[in-house]
């Protein structure tokens, strides 16, 4: 591995660019196309003549709101977060590099069509102007954008399909034989489920016979933008656009509306490869010959203590099958993914263009979406669950849970699935459809496609607890309302506890008559009265979550490598045996009382939402001013999540992921929609607009969307344009 340090001050790592007067002039031609209108809650609807104006303004409003997530997510999408934050990030930024080359994303910008590179010029220019006319923002790294740049970020999911890697393996086989290098990025997870709910209702379940749907998206919080979008070229829509992308990810327009949740599909797998060495030279065998491994120099730049920036350059390998990113049992590892950047960032920004269900299914042909499943609702009263386009055909004797033999030709993928050959729910007789990150197998009810029919790799996470809840809840749905699926949103019903509590009452009766048994009957009985429903008044729910959350962490995760491809976790956890059932619930009422002198402690005192200032990653602080939240982790089958726990120096548990941006919408003779996004809209503490949606947030009383120019009549806070 080669080392250089480059003498260079912080001011000289992040130069400031100059733009020359014609860069100036045409940043300012398209700002005087555009209009930006915020309204009462901060929110920008962007007006454009073009498409692409409507680009630039976006992505400018978007800056004004949180120009610092926006440089995040382009340094992790380019592989330069170390730039900023040191070379514990080097790791992270080499798994990106792997799949992105600038040098090749430069030249795919050059192919691009020229509609699509209109709207990357405009997204650059839009960025630049922001930086050129507000001084006061101090990038960390990135300085200008270049329209190349949008690229390497096109598809808006909580995580993306490269972060599946994992960094410690990575690490392992790139950094042997070398110094070691701290590894910051390498967390262990928390079991907290990052995903959404998504909900469509057709018009027979309809009080007043429109389609209807619930967007509900559980990622970290601030994670996306929520905005308007219009142009005189047709662009009419709104929702939640990751922060720096110029598309909305989760949304609708005049005509439908579309929810992406996190899908179960295998789209992403590992080979095993066999390396044989003759010389200086690696090959890999493929069959009965053996083909040359392909060795890459990849450069990752980083910030050093004392403000300057180094370098390391590591030798990467790769087969057809992709780069190699760890070794198993003797075998290098490479893993294979969607890396199609074009087609992906035009499905991104076609659908929100679609006028109707043929349109849609028409830009999903473009089959660019790798991980999301879609649950879809328009005007015209048709409901849809549609699958991932992006599903490689393979053979189904294997399972791809584990690598497979590299060096077989009969594991390799064979194109990609037809859309008529992958899960779909079309206009289900039942009226509704749902999806909560799991199979699809129970989407819609008896309606719903049947798992036998697929191979296996169609999914591979099975059912959850928050299935559980839908399912009971939408087959007994009728003469909905849009309020009325917003209740559904926030049932408080917690189906993990409706198993859990009887098998912790049965545990507690088989217990020897004793001190211990007589301490825990007033905790198990008041479990045992409880309506297994949340609410921030509630003790009981505080003891359960305590509770289920030691036993969680005491339950092995999924394990591929079982018989049993849904071995569910929860099934597990409730066949614990007695004493580990009854061990995690002694140890919750023992630390409730430690933390809170009592284990009668209101679900709400314990429970908090808090943001206390820009900061990407909140540290919080029981001393100061937080909002109690109702409902509780996804883990437990509640549709509205809130991943809470406690942090160093606190008792009380802050949220950080969950419900994020929620919306319902109306397909009627116009769309109306309701909203509520966690905390508020503007990333800066002094805005009046950080944290104005925390009570809503917190109660779930969505607030009416401004989605006609007519609706903002009365609720404009300020209009002005770009540079303004």
């Amino acid at each position: 591995m080669k080392r250089t340090i480059l003498l260079l001050t912080t001011l000289l790592a992040t130069p400031v660019f100059a733009a020359n007067p014609a860069e100036q002039a045409r940043w300012k031609a398209e700002a005087a196309h555009v209009d930006i209108t915020r309204d009462d809650w901060g929110i920008a609807h962007v007006h454009g003549k073009s498409d692409a104006d409507a680009v630039f303004g976006a992505i400018y409003a978007q800056a004004e709101d949180d120009f610092p997530r926006i440089e995040a997510n382009y340094l992790t999408a380019l592989g330069r977060t170390a730039e900023a934050e040191g070379e514990g990030a080097i790791w992270q930024d080499l798994r990106q590099r792997l799949w992105i080359d600038p040098v090749d994303l430069q030249a795919q910008y050059r192919r691009s069509p020229l509609w699509l590179r209109a709207l990357m010029d405009a997204w650059a220019d839009g960025l630049n102007f922001y930086l050129a006319t507000h001084s006061e923002t101090k990038p960390k790294v990135l300085t200008h954008f270049e329209p190349w740049m949008a690229l390497s970020f096109t598809e808006g999911s909580i995580g993306g399909d490269i972060e599946h890697v994992d960094l410690s393996r990575l690490a392992d086989f790139y950094g042997k034989n070398h110094e070691p290098i701290k590894v910051s990025q390498l967390a262990p997870p928390d079991g907290e489920p990052r995903g959404s709910n998504g909900i469509a209702i057709g018009p027979k379940l309809s009080r007043d016979g429109h389609a209807m749907l619930l967007i509900n998206p559980h990622t970290s919080f601030f994670f996306r933008s929520e905005l308007g979008m219009r142009s005189d070229a047709g662009l009419h829509a709104y929702g939640a656009s990751t922060w720096g992308q110029f598309f909305l990810y989760q949304g609708f327009n005049a005509h439908l509306g579309w929810m992406h949740t996190s899908s179960g599909v295998d789209s992403i797998d590992d080979f095993a490869e066999t390396i044989v060495t003759r010389g200086p030279k690696i090959f890999y065998r493929y069959g009965r010959a053996l083909r040359p491994v392909t060795t890459t120099p990849i450069t990752i730049r980083y910030r050093t203590a004392d403000g300057g920036i180094a370098s390391r350059t590591f030798p990467t390998f790769s087969t057809h099958h992709g780069p190699i990113v760890a070794t198993k049992d003797g075998k290098w590892i490479a893993t294979a993914l969607m890396n199609k950047p074009i087609p992906a960032l035009e499905q991104s920004w076609l659908r929100t263009k679609a006028t109707d269900f043929a349109a849609y299914r028409k830009v999903a042909a473009l089959q660019a979406n790798s991980s999301n499943d879609t649950i879809y609702a328009d005007a015209q009263g048709h409901i849809a669950y549609l699958h991932p386009q992006f599903v490689p055909v393979r053979e189904d004797r294997f399972d791809y849970r584990l690598p497979v033999d590299g060096a077989d030709p009969k594991t390799d993928w064979h194109g990609l699935t037809p859309l008529a050959q992958l899960p779909t729910v079309i206009d289900p007789k039942g009226g509704w459809l749902y999806n909560s990150n799991d199979a699809p197998w129970r989407a819609a009810g008896a309606d719903s496609p049947r798992q036998a029919a697929f191979p296996r790799y169609m999914d591979q996470v099975g059912p959850n607890a928050r299935g559980d809840h839908a399912t009971t809840l939408l087959p007994a749905a009728h003469g909905l309302t849009p309020d009325g699926l917003r209740r559904i949103a926030y049932d408080s019903w917690m189906p993990t506890f409706a198993v859990m509590v009887p098998r912790l009452a049965k545990a507690w009766e088989k217990m020897p008559a004793g001190t211990r048994k007589d301490r825990l009957a007033d905790p198990v009985a008041s479990l045992k009265a409880w309506d297994k429903r949340w609410s921030a008044a509630s003790t009981a729910t505080s003891l359960a979550v305590f509770w289920g959350t030691d036993l969680w962490g005491r339950t092995p995760p999924n394990d591929p490598t079982t018989p049993d491809r849904y071995d569910s976790r929860w099934d597990r956890m409730a066949a614990q045996p007695d004493d580990v059932v009854l061990g995690a619930f002694d140890r919750a009422v023992d630390r409730l009382t430690q933390d809170f002198g009592r284990w009668q402690v209101p679900w709400g005192e314990i429970n908090r939402f808090q943001r206390n200032d820009a900061a990407i990653r909140q540290t919080f602080d029981d001393a100061k001013a937080s909002t109690p939240v109702p409902f509780t982790s996804a883990l437990w089958g509640s549709l509205a999540s809130f991943g809470a726990k406690a942090y160093p120096g606190t008792k009380r548990w802050y949220g950080t992921s969950g419900n994020s941006f929620v919306a319902v919408v109306e397909f009627g003779p116009k769309v109306r929609a309701w909203a509520v996004t966690a905390g508020g809209e503007s990333g800066h503490p002094q805005s009046p607009h950080f944290k104005d949606e925390v009570e809503r947030y917190a109660s779930g009383d969505l607030r009416p969307v401004y989605f006609y120019p007519d609706d903002l009549k009365g609720h404009v806070e300020r209009r002005y344009r770009p540079g303004d």
